[in-house]
């Protein structure tokens, strides 16, 4: 083939690539941030990304509402749509709760949390910085006890009416620094079973059993029951944490359960 054709060639698909890059940049600014993953992709980034590429449409943003469609379309030059009713719809900006009497401290919403706006500590009461929650929704289904609602923060006002663009920045910064305190802290956290979005508190348990009845890599490379923190024989601290769940959850299901005539 001809070099100089070649060359030519690289050089367009470069700058094809960069043109793609911008127009994504430029999409990923005109979403709320809420990092809720409802348009189908991981983050808003990666669904900017993908409207810049093709791969997704401009109405999967239910956050962002018909205003957010609108935004979108101007950006790339496609006709405004209806939001897709496959993705949500649209509604007012909400902020989570947690029932503080019912929290059993398991850390499960810490982890998914995409701002870092719950705070906590293991077998300690969780709280939410309403500052700094996105209304996502991710950390409802990891609840092992349900005690977390969303409660409407913008009244009446629904997409990007309920967002300000300092709101939007403060989500993009918060989910930046959440992805990087994650990437630096990955080689020393163990991973956790987590359950697919809308499983309930029975997926919670089964997820964490399973993974409790795994053989566990020992220190020597060979599978056995001995975990790398601790003596043979002895749980792993992360199957100790899943026993305290569980036993967690039965305890407040058995608070919950009416009671029964004798």
């Amino acid at each position: 083939m001809d070099p100089t054709a070649t060359a030519t060639a690289t050089a367009t698909g470069a700058d094809a690539h960069a043109a793609v890059q911008r127009l994504a940049a430029r999409i990923d600014a005109a979403l709320p941030q809420t990092q809720c993953t409802r348009c189908g992709e991981p983050d808003c980034a990666t669904y900017a990304l993908a409207v810049a590429s093709g791969r997704a449409g401009i109405n999967q943003c239910p956050p962002g509402g018909a205003e957010g469609v609108a935004r979108l379309a101007a950006l790339t030059g496609q006709p405004v749509l209806a939001l897709s009713p496959e993705h949500g719809q649209e509604g007012p900006r909400s902020v989570a709760v947690i029932d503080e009497a019912w929290c059993i401290g398991c850390t499960l919403c810490l982890d998914a949390c995409p701002t870092d706006a719950i705070i906590g500590a293991n077998k300690r009461m969780h709280t939410v910085i309403a500052a700094h929650c996105t209304g996502c929704e991710l950390c409802i289904p990891v609840c092992p006890v349900d005690c977390i609602e969303l409660v409407n923060d913008s009244g009446s006002r629904t997409g990007w009416a309920a967002w300000s663009p300092s709101q939007a920045e403060h989500a993009r910064r918060r989910y930046a620094a959440h992805q990087w305190r994650r990437g630096a802290g990955e080689h020393r956290r163990p991973a956790e079973p987590q359950p697919a979005a809308g499983a309930g508190a029975d997926s919670v348990v089964n997820a964490t059993a399973t993974a409790a009845a795994q053989p566990v890599q020992g220190t020597q490379g060979t599978q056995g029951t001995q975990g790398t923190d601790g003596p043979e024989g002895a749980p792993t601290p992360q199957q100790a944490r899943q026993a305290v769940i569980a036993a967690a959850l039965a305890r407040a299901r058995e608070k919950r359960a009416p009671s029964r005539p004798a």
